[in-house]
């Protein structure tokens, strides 16, 4: 019997964040729609069976158009096998208890040569938050609790999308600075993004005042500009295809017809014993 994945998230605790959510709040959204448009736009095909797994309907539907189908990014997507010829997964992968889970059903829901797609904040995101608030409690309360959910390195997602059966796989990702008056004008906007901390280990209460003004204090000292703070954003892309025999395939070892020193025009050296 397979053993549950830990759980990361509170999923009571993030529809609640997400309900708070104000529009003006979501940029991160917008530069992700515009990324995914661009990446469309240099696929030479038409989509006609896409869906969209997120946590965020009204802002994801205009991706795509009426036509996309709309999915909740919940632990067992709503999403039929062979059902899709794209699958975009939107800004919730970080929130995933199951993240190669949610990878390998987005796969299965695609039909032969079917897209997937996910961006979502990368490992390189809140780097300052994080910092700010660890030292500010381990000097307060002398210990640490979750407060900013763990997010994945890009180095390592490439061989996610091959557990998922995805082929061709892709990640790459851009870094996004963005400065606010002080680490309390982040952690506000924070909450209108709908990115509150819902993590299951989360202290169930008010954090002591004490730790927020130091968190402030250590934020302004280590990351000011001027008479704002900066923070940190890092947006991740997941390409893949699902597998089919029109695809280009590596050749077999040892299966060249040409040597590579014949290729590049250059004097080929051997090697001593």
């Amino acid at each position: 019997m397979t053993a549950s994945p830990p759980r990361l998230t509170d999923r009571a605790a993030l529809t609640r964040n997400r309900r708070r959510v104000r529009e003006e709040a979501l940029f991160l959204h917008d530069i992700a729609i515009e990324d995914l448009q661009d990446r469309l736009t240099m696929v030479n095909r038409a989509f006609t069976a896409p869906a969209i797994v997120t946590g965020f309907p009204e802002k994801w539907q205009k991706l795509l158009g009426p036509e996309a189908r709309i999915v909740p990014d919940t632990e067992v997507l709503d999403l039929e096998p062979g059902a899709h010829d794209l699958v975009v997964h939107a800004m919730a992968l970080h929130w995933a208890d199951d993240p190669v889970g949610q990878l390998i059903q987005c796969a299965r829901a695609l039909r032969p040569d079917g897209l997937f797609l996910g961006i979502f904040p990368g490992g390189q995101t809140l780097t300052e938050l994080r910092a700010a608030l660890a030292q500010a409690e381990s000097e307060v309360t002398g210990g640490l609790s979750p407060r900013v959910a763990p997010m994945a390195e890009i180095r390592d997602l490439g061989a996610l999308l091959q557990r998922a059966g995805l082929a061709l796989p892709v990640a790459d990702g851009q870094v996004l600075e963005v400065s606010y008056a002080s680490a309390f004008a982040l952690m506000r906007e924070l909450r209108t993004m709908g990115e509150g901390n819902a993590l299951q280990g989360r202290l169930r209460h008010p954090t002591r005042r004490a730790v927020m003004a130091r968190a402030a204090e250590v934020y302004a000292e280590a990351y000011g500009a001027g008479e704002r703070v900066r923070a940190t954003f890092e947006l991740i892309t997941l390409t893949g295809w699902a597998p089919d025999d029109s695809q280009p395939k590596p050749l077999r070892p040892g299966s060249a017809t040409q040597r590579l020193a014949d290729a590049l025009n250059v004097r080929e050296t051997p090697l001593k014993d």
